[in-house]
C-alpha cells in the first residue's frame, strides 16, 4: 500500500540530512513498511559498490542498511566524484559516464533529471515509502531552477519535506527563517516541519525558540536532536575529517595509527573499523612532523593519485623513507597502494594531462591508470584468514617481484581465481586495492600482529557494529522526536 513520501532537505550542507534519512528509514522498517532510500544526484568522493559490481553513493548504501535491504543504483542514480576544482567524474546509474566540468554538467541538467525519474519510479513500484534526501541547501536561488537533488525531486515524488538545522553551527533561526523566505510559495508549502540537530546542553532551553520558529514561520518544530557520541554512522562527506593533526588528547601508552589525509581522499569510511576499536588511537594528519608516533602509517585512497602522489612526496617522502627505514609500518589502500609503488602511468589522460609519474618505490610494482573501472564486492583470504571488502579503481598494478597480499576467492559472488595486493620482502610495507579491508575483526587481528600491536580488548566485525549502531540511531531520533506527525 502507497504511504507518503518523505524528503529530507538541508539549510545547508552537513547539517545531517544522510543521518536524519537513515534514522527515519530504520524507524519504519522496524514498524514493518516496505521502505527505500533515494538521492538523485550525490557529490562524494567516498562510495560504495553494490551486489552487481556498480558504483553509487555511500550515504545511500547506508540508509539501504538501515532499511534491511540491499543497496541498488536507483537509490542514487547519479554519482558526482570530484577530480578537481571544477571537474568531476560523472557516475550515471552505477557506471562511468564521462568527466564534466561543473559548467557541462549544468547545461545537461535536463538529461540528468530524466534519469533521475525513471531510477525514482522503478525504485516506487517496489517500495511503499521512499524516504528521499536533497542536497547541501535547498534554498539556493541562484541553482534553484535547474537543481534536480531538492524541491524539484520531492516535487515529482509528491514527498511531505522536512527541513533539517544544524544548531551547533550556530545561527539557526537564521538558517529556518531565510531558508523558508528564499522559497517560493510552491516549495514553501511542501515544508511541513523542521527538526533541529546537533543540540548541546540542556534541550529545555530552547522550548521558547522552537515556539518563536513554529510562530515566526508556521511550521512545527518536531523536535530537537542532541548532539550524540554513544554510536557512530558512517558520513557521507570529509568533513568529520578536516580537523586533522589533533594530538591533544594523544596518549603515548596507547598504539596509534596515523592516516595521511590527502588533498583528495576518497572512502575514509575505510577507517572507521579502526576508530571503532577501544584501546587504539587513529588520527587523520597532513603534516610529517608526528610520524614516530604511529605503530603504522597508512596512505589512503584518492580520486587523484598523481596529484596526491605530487603533494605527498613534496610534503612526506623523505619522512617516509626515515620511518620505514627505522621499521616502521605503511599500509596503501587503492589510490595509497598505487602511490607506494615504482611509477604510475596514465597514458590516456584519465586524471589529467597524460604521463607517468615516478611514485614512492617501497614496493615493486607498477601501475597504469586505464578504462574501464574496476568495481566489484570482493571476497579474499590473507593466509587463510578471509575477509569481505570492495574494490574501486581505474587500471591495474604489476607486481614486478615479492609476493602479492592475498587471495581474491569471489567477486561480485562469483567464485574466481586471483590475487591482489602486495607485500614487501621485509613484511613492513603492504598495498590492496580493497576497500573495507579492515570491516572483519580477524584481518585487524592479523594486521595488528604483523605491525606489533597487542590489545586486550575484543574486536568486533564492522556489520555487527553497524547494525547495533543502527538501532541506537532509531533509539536516538524516537526519543527525541515525534515521529508520528512526519507519517
Amino acid at each position: 500500500m502507497r504511504k507518503k513520501n518523505i524528503a529530507v532537505l538541508g539549510t545547508g550542507s552537513d547539517v545531517g540530512k544522510s543521518i536524519l534519512g537513515a534514522a527515519i528509514c530504520r524507524s519504519l522498517a522496524d514498524r514493518g513498511e516496505s521502505v527505500a532510500p533515494f538521492k538523485s544526484q550525490n557529490m562524494s568522493n567516498n562510495s560504495g559498490i553494490t551486489p552487481e559490481g556498480l558504483e553509487m553513493g555511500r550515504a545511500q548504501i547506508v540508509q539501504a542498511e538501515a532499511c534491511k535491504i540491499t543497496p541498488h543504483v536507483n537509490m542514487n542514480p547519479i554519482l558526482l566524484k570530484p577530480t578537481g576544482e571544477k571537474q568531476s567524474q560523472v557516475i550515471l546509474n552505477g557506471l562511468v559516464h564521462e568527466n564534466q566540468t561543473a559548467m557541462d554538467y549544468h547545461k545537461n541538467k535536463g538529461f540528468y533529471f530524466k534519469k533521475a525519474c525513471r531510477a525514482f519510479d522503478a525504485l516506487a513500484r517496489s517500495h511503499d515509502r521512499i524516504i528521499l534526501e536533497g542536497a547541501g541547501s535547498c534554498a539556493e536561488v541562484n541553482l534553484m531552477a535547474n537543481d534536480i537533488v531538492n524541491f524539484a525531486m520531492a516535487e515529482y515524488a509528491d514527498a511531505d519535506v522536512i527541513l533539517a538545522a544544524d544548531i551547533h553551527r550556530g545561527g539557526v533561526f537564521g538558517q529556518i527563517v531565510g531558508t523558508l523566505e528564499c522559497l517560493p510559495q510552491k516549495y514553501r508549502d511542501m515544508v511541513q516541519g523542521v527538526i533541529i540537530n546537533r543540540f548541546r546542553g540542556d534541550i529545555a532551553l530552547f522550548k521558547d525558540g522552537a515556539r518563536w520558529i513554529e510562530n515566526r514561520t508556521g511550521k512545527k518544530v518536531f523536535g530537537v536532536l542532541p548532539w550524540y557520541t554513544h554510536f557512530k554512522i558512517d558520513a557521507e562527506d570529509s568533513v568529520e575529517i578536516e580537523e586533522c593533526n589533533n594530538f591533544n588528547s594523544f596518549d603515548p601508552d596507547k598504539p596509534a595509527i596515523g592516516i595521511i589525509r590527502l588533498p583528495h581522499i576518497a572512502n575514509f569510511t575505510d577507517f572507521h573499523a579502526l576508530s571503532n576499536i577501544k584501546g587504539l588511537q587513529t588520527i587523520f594528519f597532513d603534516s610529517p612532523d608526528h610520524l614516530s608516533k604511529f605503530n603504522a602509517i597508512i596512505i589512503p585512497g584518492s580520486k587523484n593519485t598523481r596529484k596526491d602522489l605530487f603533494w605527498l612526496q613534496k610534503r612526506f617522502q623523505g619522512a617516509l623513507y626515515k620511518y620505514h627505514k627505522e621499521n616502521g609500518h605503511i599500509l596503501g589502500i587503492c589510490g595509497g597502494y598505487q602511490m607506494l609503488g615504482k611509477t604510475v602511468d596514465d597514458p590516456d589522460g584519465l586524471e589529467g594531462k597524460p604521463g607517468k609519474t615516478k611514485a614512492l618505490g617501497l614496493l615493486p610494482v607498477q601501475t597504469t591508470l586505464k578504462a574501464p573501472k574496476t568495481t566489484t564486492l570482493s571476497d579474499f583470504e590473507w593466509e587463510s584468514t578471509i575477509g569481505k571488502g570492495y574494490e574501486i579503481h581505474m587500471g591495474f598494478t604489476t607486481l614486478e617481484k615479492g609476493s602479492a597480499l592475498v587471495k581474491i576467492i569471489a567477486r561480485n559472488g562469483n567464485p574466481c581465481t586471483g590475487t591482489d595486493g602486495c607485500l614487501s620482502d621485509d613484511k613492513k610495507v603492504l598495498g590492496t586495492y580493497i576497500h573495507g579491508f579492515f570491516d572483519s575483526s580477524k584481518i585487524v587481528s592479523k594486521w595488528f600482529e604483523l605491525i606489533g600491536i597487542s590489545l586486550k580488548t575484543n574486536i568486533e566485525d564492522m556489520h555487527k557494529i553497524k547494525e547495533n549502531d543502527y538501532c541506537l540511531l532509531k533509539e536516538h531520533i524516537e526519543s527525541h522526536i515525534d515521529i508520528s506527525p512526519i507519517l
